[in-house]
C-alpha cells in the first residue's frame, strides 16, 4: 500500500536512522529540582481550565517510589495500566513511574470493548500480563457482558489487580478480584488526582487487609483529615471534607500561569491544608472511604447522602451494570436524586425494573434516599481518563441543557444526545 508522504513532513524510519550520527553523545539537560517538568489541564464546567504544573524532582521521586511499592514491581513483572497516556494515570504509571524502574510496561491504544468485549483478556493472556491496573467504568462495561468472555482467556499471569479514577462499587471489587483474579490475585484500590502527582491513599498488595470499595490507608508521608465546614474533625462515618495536612513531593507546585488562582482553589478555604474537593469517610480500622467530589453530595431535605453510596446499591442490584446519580432541583427537598441506569446486555428496561431499583435503595439505605427519578441510558458520559462527567449528567436532571460546559474531553459525545432525548 502507497503511503501519501509530504516532502519536509514525512521520513522514512529506515533512511533516518541510516543518515543519523549515531556516534554522537547526546547528553541530557541539567535541570533544577523545581524546573517544571509538564503541565496536564482539568476541564470544568465553565471557566478556563486549570493548567497543573509538576517539576523535576519532587514529582519523579515519588511517582518513582508510589510505582514501586504499590505495585510491587519486579524484574520477571509485565505491567499494563490501561489509561490514557494524555492523563495523569498515563503521565505517572504509565510514562515516568515505570520507566524510571526500569519496568516491563504494556502500552495500548483501544477501547476494552472493540472489537470484542475480551479484548482486556486477549491481551493479558497474549502478553502473559502480570500486574493490571484500569479503571472501575471499564471494570463495569466488561462485567456487563457476562462472565463467558473472561472464562476463554488464561488469566494465571495475574498476580495483582489496580483500581484507579473513581470509588469501586464493592460488587465490581469483588467481581474484580473473583472473576478477573480469579480469587488469588490482591487489588490496590488507589486514590489520588492530577493535582497529587501520584497516590495518596491505597493498600500494599497482601499486606494491607481490604475491604471492597475502601481506598484503606495513606500511603509513608502522607497526613489526611476528614473534617467539617467550621474546620471541625469529623467522628466515624461521618462524611466531611477531605484535606491533606503537611505537603509531599508530587504535589503539584502551581496553576500555570495563575497562582491566585493556586491558592484560592486549593488553600484559602481551609488555611494550613491542602483541600481536594473530595468528599470522604473513615471508619472504626481508620480505613478512608472516598465519597467522590464534594460537589456530588447531595442534600435532601437536610440529609446528606454521597453518590458513591447510592451509586453502589444500584449496581448491587443483579440486573444493573452501570449507574450515576447526580442531585436535581427539588422545591420541597431542595434537592432530589436523580439516577441515571446503565441495563447488563440481555436485560429489558421496564418499569418495573424501575420500581426494584427504588424499592432496593429505601431498604439498604432508607426511604430518604429513594431516587425521585430513574432514567435508563444506553451509556454514560465518560472522559478518555474512564471517569463519568456527572457535572454533565446534573445539567440534563436539572433540564439545563443549553450549554453543557466544556464537553471536548468526552470519549463519545453522541451519548449526550440519547441522554437530553429521554430525560424524565
Amino acid at each position: 500500500m502507497e503511503s501519501p508522504m509530504s516532502e519536509g513532513r514525512d521520513f522514512w524510519w529506515d533512511e533516518e536512522i541510516v543518515a543519523a550520527d549515531i556516534a554522537n553523545d547526546c547528553r541530557p539537560e541539567i535541570m533544577d529540582a523545581e524546573d517544571p517538568l509538564f503541565i496536564l489541564y482539568t476541564s470544568g464546567s465553565t471557566g478556563k481550565p486549570k493548567g497543573v504544573l509538576h517539576t523535576t524532582a519532587g514529582y519523579l521521586v515519588y511517582v518513582m517510589q508510589t510505582f514501586k511499592w504499590i505495585f510491587d514491581i519486579r524484574d520477571e513483572d509485565t505491567y499494563w495500566c490501561t489509561a490514557d497516556i494524555g492523563w495523569i494515570t498515563g503521565h505517572s504509571y504509565i510514562v515516568y513511574g515505570p520507566l524510571v524502574n526500569g519496568a516491563t510496561s504494556l502500552l495500548f491504544e483501544g477501547v476494552p470493548n472493540h472489537p470484542r468485549p475480551d479484548r482486556f483478556w486477549e491481551i493479558v493472556e497474549k502478553n502473559r500480563v502480570s500486574i493490571f491496573y484500569t479503571a472501575p467504568t471499564a471494570l463495569r462495561t466488561l462485567m456487563k457482558e457476562g462472565n463467558h468472555w473472561p472464562a476463554q482467556h488464561d488469566l494465571s499471569s495475574l498476580r495483582l489487580l489496580g483500581s484507579v479514577g473513581e470509588p469501586i462499587n464493592p460488587k465490581v471489587w469483588m467481581w474484580y478480584r473473583e472473576t478477573i483474579g480469579q480469587g488469588r490475585c490482591p487489588i490496590v484500590d488507589t486514590w489520588w488526582q492530577t493535582e497529587t502527582g501520584g497516590i495518596v491513599i491505597s493498600p500494599f498488595p497482601a499486606a494491607t487487609p481490604c475491604k471492597p470499595g475502601s481506598a484503606t490507608l495513606p500511603f509513608f508521608g502522607i497526613q489526611p483529615e476528614i473534617i467539617r465546614s467550621n474546620l471541625d474533625q469529623t467522628t466515624l462515618e461521618e462524611g466531611g471534607w477531605l484535606v491533606i495536612k503537611r505537603p509531599w513531593p508530587g504535589l503539584m507546585r502551581r496553576v500555570y500561569g495563575d497562582s491566585e488562582r493556586f491558592k484560592k482553589t486549593y488553600f484559602a478555604q481551609f488555611p494550613g491544608v491542602y483541600t481536594t474537593g473530595d468528599g470522604a469517610k473513615t471508619d472504626e480500622d481508620g480505613y478512608f472511604w472516598i465519597m467522590g467530589r464534594i460537589d456530588d453530595v447531595i442534600n435532601v431535605s437536610g440529609h446528606r447522602l454521597g453518590t458513591a453510596e447510592l451509586e453502589s446499591v444500584l449496581v448491587s442490584h443483579a440486573s444493573v451494570a452501570e449507574a450515576a446519580v447526580v442531585g436535581m432541583p427539588h422545591e420541597t427537598k431542595g434537592q432530589g436524586i436523580y439516577a441515571f441506569v446503565t441495563v447488563k446486555t440481555e436485560v429489558l428496561q421496564r418499569d418495573d425494573l424501575i420500581a426494584a431499583l427504588k424499592q432496593q435503595v429505601r431498604s439498604i439505605i432508607g426511604p430518604i434516599a429513594t431516587p425521585d427519578k430513574i432514567q435508563f441510558a444506553e451509556a454514560l458520559p465518560k472522559t478518555r481518563s474512564g471517569k463519568i462527567m456527572r457535572r454533565v449528567l446534573a445539567k440534563i436532571a436539572a433540564g439545563d441543557v443549553t450549554n453543557l460546559g466544556d464537553t471536548t474531553t468526552l470519549t463519545d459525545e453522541a451519548v449526550l444526545e440519547d441522554l437530553i432525548r429521554n430525560r424524565q
